[in-house]
């Protein structure tokens, strides 16, 4: 789903109407409110890749509680390296592994040898970068002691999938963004009109400015 698709112009409207008819009492309607909606917005690209962005979450969701609870040096750097290693691992393979592959075999043809080594039709998800490192951060920061894990996963899975940054960003840090997640939150009539004049006047960049320049500049 994209920003400047008409299913985003019908998707967003509802979902905002829904959060605050919720009400700014009840936070754990409204965070499941925005896991169930950025699931919906990235799942409607390719719903397969919602299990990679689910197992991403719970993946550091776990690594983040073991921190809190192990006080041995070695085996919370252990931790650590698991979530780096799984996380940027499913992150290469998805955008490198041809990538590699292909340089090999060019490498061994050009010294006369041959290497059988079939490359896969990989698609990239779309947003992995995003929450690969967003998810990472808010294991590095428990792991540095500079943020408490949180115990309400869906809290996390909202953080993880937020859908206003979940596929162009900007990559936020687990302890900006996931606090957030936690407190109560007042609509403010001057904030939402605030928000949503920067919302068009950033559709209309894209759209009117960036698109059309991007005709020329791919040429």
């Amino acid at each position: 789903m994209l920003f400047n698709s008409l299913e985003f112009f019908i998707f967003l409207p509802i979902v905002f109407t829904l959060y605050w008819l919720i009400g700014n009492k009840r936070i754990k309607q409204q965070n499941l409110l925005i896991a169930v909606s950025s699931y919906v917005f990235y799942g409607w690209w390719d719903w397969r890749f919602l299990f990679l962005i689910l197992f991403s979450s719970l993946l550091d969701y776990t690594i983040g509680l073991k921190l809190k609870s192990e006080e041995k040096p070695s085996k919370r750097k252990a931790l650590l390296w698991v979530s780096i290693c799984v996380n940027l691992g499913f992150l290469g393979f998805f955008k490198y592994y041809n990538f590699f592959v292909d340089s090999l075999i060019e490498s061994f043809t050009f010294f006369g040898s041959e290497l059988s080594i079939n490359t896969l039709n990989i698609i990239l998800p779309v947003g992995i970068s995003f929450y690969t490192f967003q998810t990472l951060s808010y294991t590095i920061d428990v792991y540095n002691r500079k943020l408490e894990p949180t115990k309400d996963f869906l809290a996390f899975m909202a953080f993880v999938s937020f859908f206003p940054q979940l596929v162009a960003g900007p990559i936020e840090r687990a302890t900006n963004l996931l606090p957030q997640f936690h407190v109560k939150r007042e609509f403010v009539y001057k904030n939402a009109v605030d928000g949503l004049r920067q919302a068009l006047w950033g559709l209309f960049k894209k759209v009117v400015i960036a698109d059309n320049c991007a005709t020329y500049a791919n040429m």
